[in-house]
């Protein structure tokens, strides 16, 4: 069951809401987003139905969800949700380009690599502190030095950062230097880590695993929804299949099957899917044409040198083609591209 609140509601009613539910032996999850409140709760269904919970001040609705995700269906919030991460916003209404180096190596590669995104249009930038790799003997991230090279270029640059955390431990000091938290897909399932980065207070971009299911995805939203955030950005980032001929296969029906599912919004990795350059521009047009709210992607000023995912990043003449791409697809779907003036008539 989930209880929307009223748009005006105070601390103080929902507050009432919570304590009325727990009196009775039933458990209440507060979460809020940009523009209401909702208290998913678990327990007796038909005793909260005997509580006359929607005649309590400053409720809007109370509703039964019949999906397992209750907190981000489409079913209480039909409407789209939009999530702003450092004054930029991923939603329904443009589409946003993230770019910039998949770790951060050096000061001069990571500001060489965030000017290039921005050339390219991209909003937000992307760049990983913290590496989970597959070999124990691949580069693992600068730590806490990486993050303190992302926010001195983000000083230089203005773009908010988007970038990884790996344990739950570590969230406090990620979130002290982030705009937006990322999971990855090897941590979609990391339970403590989920309901952490949902208790940090920063949105959130929680990537496919390359083996979850759409509902297990979705079930992973749900516990970060649980710990009170509803800014999450989900982004299809390529599944694992029988294909050897990309890295992963991007599955383009995720976007419109999740937007039809869920009320938050949907990007897509176009590089980590493909796996190679050449695949990169190809991949974004489809993602946009499939209605995706925006694509993340890699960028590195040298990538024969680069210590993670050098063939897949875009370098010079690529930016311009990644550029055209999101523009022209955007366009197309009636949509401007984030911070770019819209080319629609």
């Amino acid at each position: 069951m989930v209880i929307v609140m009223a748009a005006d509601a105070n601390t103080q009613q929902v507050t009432a809401v919570v304590d009325l539910v727990t009196s009775t032996g039933g458990r209440a999850f507060v979460s809020r987003g940009l523009n209401r409140t909702i208290i998913g709760l678990v327990g007796d269904v038909d005793l909260f139905d005997s509580l006359s919970l929607a005649s309590l001040p400053g409720v809007a609705e109370v509703m039964r969800i019949s999906a397992p995700y209750k907190l981000v269906s489409r079913e209480h919030h039909p409407e789209r949700s939009t999530v702003r991460v450092g004054g930029v916003s991923i939603g329904p209404d443009s589409v946003t380009l993230i770019a910039g180096p998949c770790a951060v190596e050096t000061p001069t590669q990571t500001l060489e690599a965030a000017l290039m995104a921005q050339q390219a249009g991209a909003t937000l930038l992307r760049g990983g502190a913290y590496k989970p790799r597959t070999s124990p003997y691949a580069f693992q991230g600068l730590g806490v030095e990486g993050l303190r090279i992302l926010a001195d270029v983000r000083e230089k640059t203005g773009l908010p950062i988007v970038t990884e955390v790996v344990e739950a431990a570590d969230v406090p000091t990620v979130a002290s230097y982030a705009d937006m938290l990322q999971i990855g897909t090897r941590n979609v399932q990391n339970f403590p880590l989920l309901q952490a980065v949902g208790d940090a207070g920063l949105p959130v971009m929680l990537k496919r695993g390359m083996s979850s299911t759409i509902e297990e995805w979705l079930m992973a939203a749900e516990y970060i929804a649980q710990r009170g955030n509803l800014e999450i950005v989900l982004c299809e980032r390529g599944i694992r299949t029988f294909e050897t001929a990309t890295r992963n296969t991007l599955d383009v029906s995720a976007v419109p099957v999740v937007q039809r599912l869920s009320h938050l919004p949907v990007i897509v990795d176009p590089s980590h899917s493909g796996g190679r350059r050449d695949l990169v521009v190809p991949l974004t047009r489809a993602a946009v044409a499939a209605g995706a709210d925006g694509v993340i992607v890699d960028v590195h000023p040298h990538p024969e040198t680069a210590l993670c995912d050098g063939p897949q990043a875009l370098i010079g003449e690529d930016l311009s083609r990644l550029a055209e791409a999101v523009t022209v697809m955007a366009s197309a779907t009636g949509r401007p591209v984030n911070g770019a003036p819209a080319l629609i008539g």
